[in-house]
């Protein structure tokens, strides 16, 4: 070759199709290699090779859908359902009419043997015929059952492999793991192996999740990661790492719309810090988080708040009854407020809604209400602990000023909670119920701020139709946050106010 001669240029990865696969692959698939998808039936296998197919004819590249177990009709309609077209994809069924004709039956040899050869020649054959680019085999569990055994299963998988190496294709072999104790040599053979899991739950939606086993020369993200099989295919949630998203952003100090709440906070709330807002239910903790994003809202940030526990108009009409009108800035886009339902969003999803409000839409405070509600959406607390942390780092290093809410059992006396978040919160603020004068009365304390110099005194609280008040420190009670204070001076307290609802 000439020495100012331009090397032809060649792609060395291959788009999967589906949305997030990419990512955790690093760019994708290591092209004219061959991979395993495998995955209990209804796991999604047979989506995610659509995907990969259709992503390779919008990018001009011939597919080719090899199938022993659906028919060419159910393939089409599998396609359909999820609006999708199947015009331009080969698709070829191994098992015909002709093979079920008990006069094309032998008894010379066993039938497994003619049949097996049979199949691996009719691959060969539409190979050679078609030349594709890319190829999906439905399914090796087929394939296992015409070799009966270990030895000459892996034999004309490994014949398979050095063909399609041999004619520049991109393989994937679906498998549906029916076999007893599962085929871990079809993982040494394969480039790479992509596992799917579905999780049925006692309530709620199944749980899917996706882990890349093995992928040969790829740098990819290890671990599990929640994806959802919807109309439209799959969409994968790539697992956050915090370690991955630093930002750099500017270290200021921003009120929370109520002055002696920053006072009681050393100032306000920090940004690329988190404020945990604990107490009893009822005792004003959502009001507090809607004043916070007021203020931010006030100043012309944008805020995302997430609500597990109560409806929209809810938290609408009780918040404009307080003064805090959000339906403007609703309006107007400047205000994300979602209602989840944990019972049918996964952890993985949930993350990345906040990394998709944070990186795309410019959020500049995030209110997550309540964690109890979230908790619910986890398999077991551990999990909570370890992907609320990587949230938390998240966000932090976004410069991001995060709420969270966290209700607690109890309302006078012993005051508990089902999980500690407190060692992750960079501010503590705590809310207790106290009788005093013959009526129940709300107290507030910040407990802890690794920014801030915070007041270390409790304070009366209270929820008026101008939002929050907050009166005077009670340095003449005793034991208000045991919420049985004995008296013992004359502090004023909070005057009379015509009641409202509390959140």
């Amino acid at each position: 070759m000439p020495l100012d001669a331009t090397p032809p240029k060649s792609d060395p990865r291959v788009a999967t199709g589906v949305p997030g696969l990419d990512e955790i692959l690093g760019g994708g698939l290591t092209r004219d290699r061959i991979y395993l998808v495998e995955g209990t039936p209804g796991s999604g296998k047979t989506t995610l090779a659509l995907q990969f197919l259709l992503k390779g004819r919008e990018l001009n590249e011939s597919g080719l859908y090899i199938t022993l177990s659906e028919t060419e009709a159910e393939l089409r309609a599998a396609a359909a359902s999820h609006g999708w077209s199947l015009e331009g994809i080969d698709l070829f069924e191994l098992v015909s009419e002709e093979g079920l004709d008990p006069d094309s039956e032998q008894s010379v040899l066993h039938p497994s043997d003619v049949e097996l050869g049979e199949t691996t020649r009719g691959v060969m054959a539409q190979v050679e015929k078609t030349k594709p680019m890319r190829v999906v085999f439905d399914s090796l569990s087929e394939m296992r059952l015409l070799a009966q055994n270990p030895l000459r299963h892996r034999r004309q998988i490994l014949a398979l492999k050095h063909f399609f190496s041999t004619r520049k294709c991109t393989v994937l072999l679906l498998d549906d793991q029916t076999s007893e104790d599962g085929d871990l040599q079809l993982h040494s053979i394969a480039h790479g192996v992509v596992s799917l899991e579905r999780t049925a739950q006692e309530y709620g939606s199944q749980r899917r999740r996706m882990e890349v086993v093995k992928m040969r020369g790829i740098k990819y993200r290890g671990g599990f990661h929640d994806f959802e099989l919807d109309t439209g295919g799959i969409r994968v949630f790539e697992r956050l790492v915090a370690a991955h998203h630093a930002a750099v952003f500017e270290e200021e100090v921003v009120s929370t719309g109520a002055p002696r709440l920053d006072e009681l906070m050393g100032g306000g709330l920090s940004r690329g810090t988190n404020t945990l807002i604990s107490g009893p239910s009822g005792v004003g903790k959502t009001t507090t988080a809607v004043r916070c994003a007021l203020s931010a809202l006030e100043r012309g940030e944008k805020v995302a708040y997430y609500l597990f526990d109560e409806g929209l108009p809810t938290l609408l009409a009780r918040s404009k009854a307080m003064g805090m009108e959000l339906q403007p800035y609703l309006d107007k886009g400047q205000l994300e407020l979602r209602a989840v339902d944990p019972a049918e969003l996964s952890p993985g999803e949930f993350a990345f809604l906040v990394r998709d409000a944070v990186e795309r839409v410019g959020v500049g405070t995030v209110v997550i209400d309540s964690l109890n509600a979230y908790m619910q959406a986890m398999p077991g607390q551990k999990f909570l602990l370890l992907q609320m942390h990587e949230l938390l780092t998240y966000l932090n290093q976004q410069g991001v000023v995060t709420l969270l809410i966290l209700a607690q059992h109890g309302f006078i006396g012993e005051v508990h909670s089902d999980i500690d978040l407190s060692y992750l919160s960079d501010s503590i603020l705590l809310f207790r119920f106290f009788e005093a004068a013959g009526s129940v009365r709300t107290a507030i304390s910040a407990v802890k701020s690794r920014t801030t110099a915070h007041e270390k005194i409790i304070r009366e609280i209270r929820l008026t139709s101008e939002g929050i008040e907050i009166g005077e420190a009670l340095t003449d009670f005793q034991g208000v946050m045991s919420g049985l204070p004995s008296y013992e001076g004359k502090v004023a307290m909070l005057g009379a106010e015509a009641p409202v609802a509390n959140g």
